[in-house]
């Protein structure tokens, strides 16, 4: 092993039930590096940093770890080891202490006998270690008060405090805007660069890929495709070796006919959300909805749908006002909605892929008081094959599925409501990028189809290529619109950050 090598994984493999998750797969990591992980959904990325944790154990293959074999069965093992995971979803003890989250299950303690945990000294000791890492973050203060973002830094700064020489970081940005991103880049670099830490970053968003990493490892299908200096790759090539083709076949929306005013929203307003918003939507138009975090774009959206009705302000379908105060009255004027955060608000894990489609509208399935199971499984089955959810059965629980595929389920589950407006909230966050091009793919067929679509989306190149025309709201305001043609980025930050054009 070399010395500047602190991790190599060689020719693992791990299989589960009826899958081959990972096939010889080979992934060596250098000391004092940012190196990305990338794949699909499905591609192993998970199943390999499960083993590096001591979640899973590899069925062959050897880890060596700072020059000597690594064997772990727990993720306590591997912390003791040096090698720590800052997971996707993290979770924090909300009715403890910032300090004492991150000396959660290491506490310090004082006084013989009956040991009393040394609060004081934990707070030191955090304030300390938020010092070297530039973290502005009050130690005592309660977990409860801090927003994700500053959860988020708490989470690396606990990795970091156990001494680690590497860390896994997992979609770390998921929930940060711009200048958060910006902070955690610093970080990452200062304990690359001052500490000589390793870190293994996986994330979706190309951007991040070139702006922080140094090297990449792609995994497809399970297989290893190869390693390169960050310099060596466009997005191109980085694209085709994970997903197999060419990045032309990506943000591809293909033409369809634009009818008549569908939808009309005028002066919608919610105190402290969003005010005076009014604009229109046609038949078989893709509307996207730009904005920085905050903006009040899903509040918006929200609103529309009725899970919270705006204050004041009309909504007018086919030129008729109609009135939304829940979701059961959007639904029945054929409004569905696609909620931004899957995992929160919109799948139900622990039932199937069926139960979870067929949902929202079940009082359609019943016959004679009793659930018309064939009925369920036609419609659901149907719906399977139109959009390529890859399950082994609909009877799979839907936790157990990727993120590309549970998001196709979501939009199945309000496709079998036959809605005339489907209202998108960031339909394509955290899945890879081949299952992007497939909900892209949908997202074309149904405007071509005369479905009227509003897609909220924080990732330009989504917002650029899909929409057929922009809004862009800026604190809770409408900031202004462009059409498909004289949308570029610079316009829409301009108005995104409350500037006119």
């Amino acid at each position: 092993m070399s010395v500047e090598n602190v991790l190599e994984m060689r020719q693992v493999s791990k299989s589960f039930p009826g899958v081959k998750a990972l096939k010889n797969v080979d992934f060596t990591v250098k000391k004092g590096t940012v190196h990305a992980l990338m794949g699909e959904n499905g591609a192993g990325k998970s199943t390999l940093m499960k083993i590096l944790y001591g979640i899973y154990t590899p069925d062959e293959g050897e880890v060596i770890f700072k020059g000597s074999p690594y064997i772990v069965k727990s993720p306590i093992d591997a912390i003791k080891k040096g090698v720590s995971m800052i997971p996707q979803e993290i979770s924090p003890v909300l009715n403890l202490t910032v300090a004492s989250n991150v000396f959660l299950g290491k506490e310090l303690t004082m006084g013989r006998g009956v040991k009393l945990i040394n609060q004081k000294q934990m707070v030191q000791d955090t304030q300390t270690l938020f010092d070297e890492l530039d973290i502005d973050i009050d130690p005592a203060v309660s977990m409860s008060k801090l927003s994700i973002a500053n959860a988020q830094l708490v989470a690396i700064a606990t990795a970091v405090s156990y001494n680690a020489d590497l860390v896994i970081m997992d979609e770390p940005t998921s929930a940060l805007t711009e200048k958060e991103i910006d902070k955690l880049y610093a970080i990452i670099r200062n304990l690359r660069d001052k500490k000589g830490l390793a870190v293994v970053y996986i994330s979706h968003k190309l951007d991040e890929i070139f702006a922080i990493c140094d090297e990449v490892t792609i995994l497809r299908d399970g297989e290893y495709i190869g390693t390169d200096s960050i310099g060596n790759f466009t997005k191109e090539r980085l694209i085709s070796m994970m997903v197999g083709r060419s990045m032309k076949e990506f943000f591809h929306k293909e033409h369809a006919d634009i009818g008549d005013v569908i939808l009309e929203v005028k002066n919608l307003t919610l105190a402290k959300k969003f005010r005076d918003i009014s604009f229109s939507l046609r038949k078989g138009e893709v509307l996207g909805v730009a904005g920085l975090m905050g903006a009040g774009r899903t509040e918006l959206m929200e609103a529309i749908f009725g899970y919270r009705p705006a204050e004041s302000g009309e909504i007018f379908l086919n030129g008729v006002q109609i009135q939304i105060k829940e979701p059961h009255d959007a639904i029945k004027n054929g409004i569905a909605f696609v909620t931004e955060d899957r995992k929160s608000t919109g799948i139900f894990p622990e039932l199937s892929v069926k139960d979870n489609m067929v949902m929202p509208d079940i009082d359609n399935y019943l016959l004679r008081g009793l659930l018309d199971s064939k009925k369920i499984n036609k419609d659901c089955q149907s719906q399977r094959t139109a959009i390529a959810i890859k399950t082994p059965s609909l009877e799979q629980l839907i936790k157990n599925l990727s993120g590309g595929n549970q998001q196709k389920v979501l939009i199945s589950r309000w496709l079998l409501t036959t809605p005339e407006i489907l209202i998108l909230d960031e339909p394509t966050r955290g899945i890879d990028v081949g299952a992007k091009s497939e909900i892209h793919r949908l997202i074309g067929e149904l405007a071509k189809m005369g479905k009227s679509i509003i897609m909220v989306s924080s990732e330009m190149p989504e917002i650029l290529s899909m929409s057929d025309r922009i809004i862009v709201m800026h604190e809770g305001a409408y900031s202004g619109e462009l059409l498909r043609d004289e949308a570029t980025q610079e316009k829409i930050l301009q108005l995104a950050t409350g500037e006119s054009l």
